[in-house]
């Protein structure tokens, strides 16, 4: 029995987000299974590192699964990519320790969220970016994401359906660069609740327009009031890198 480990990339947009649901096999979990199941003629499950929202993408999802079939790495990426929808990818597959897990072996998370901000929308971003019109000060942008780095407990930034034990995360880094109307906010930590990196985004943009003031956000994070924050970013400008 050997473990594979996928590397993956997809179009996160006309899916219902990573998890395998029950109603409906709108889900990249339940695409990649199908057919890895009839590649290895037995349901077989897969794993992923951690789960995205609905219209959420990904540069490099991480995932592994176990079959007993022989089948080398190069026959596995082949006959993946060969079935799978146009809008899920396989970039790597790799044979691994029996005892790897893409969830239990990972250390760090990184997700890019882009933001077209300019007064016309961009047809080539659309379904990658969230439109921003009003013009965002990106120098009080980076000053207020500052305030996310570190140990917190992010709460107030949580969903209220998240039924994590604790909400408390470590974020290693917080950067903001803006080029040619393209802004690229890059956060990584040890991991985020549901919906976390959205409603951060979401209350960054509300301080690049003015509504909320940067200076306030420690007060945000202490309350642990999700009514505190600024709206939630749009699933499409999200990438789990």
């Amino acid at each position: 029995m050997n473990n594979y480990r996928l590397t993956i990339q997809y179009d996160g947009t006309r899916y219902k987000g990573w998890q395998r649901l029950g109603h409906t096999d709108q889900t990249i979990q339940a695409k990649i299974e199908h057919v890895v199941s009839k590649m290895a003629d037995t349901a077989t499950e897969i794993i992923g590192s951690g789960r995205t929202d609905a219209g959420v993408h990904a540069m490099a999802q991480i995932a592994n699964f176990k079959m007993s079939k022989a089948m080398s790495e190069k026959e596995v990426h082949s006959y993946l990519n060969r079935f799978l929808p146009q809008d899920i990818v396989v970039t790597n597959v790799e044979i691994v320790s029996d005892r790897y897990h893409a969830r239990f072996h990972t250390k760090e998370k990184t997700y890019t969220y882009k933001i077209w901000n300019q007064a016309y929308t961009n047809p080539f971003l659309n379904k990658f970016s969230m439109h921003v019109e009003q013009e965002l000060d990106i120098e009080k942008m980076k000053k207020a994401a500052q305030y996310f780095v570190g140990t917190h407990d992010f709460t107030a930034f949580s969903n209220a359906k998240s039924n994590k034990k604790t909400k408390v995360r470590d974020i290693y880094s917080l950067e903001i660069t803006k080029e040619a109307g393209l802004i690229e906010i890059k956060i990584s930590g040890n991991g985020f609740l549901y919906n976390m990196v959205r409603k951060i985004v979401g209350t960054l943009i509300e301080v690049g327009v003015g509504n909320i003031d940067g200076e306030i956000i420690p007060q945000i994070i202490k309350s642990k009031e999700r009514n505190q924050t600024g709206r939630m970013a749009e699933a499409a400008g999200l990438f789990l890198m």
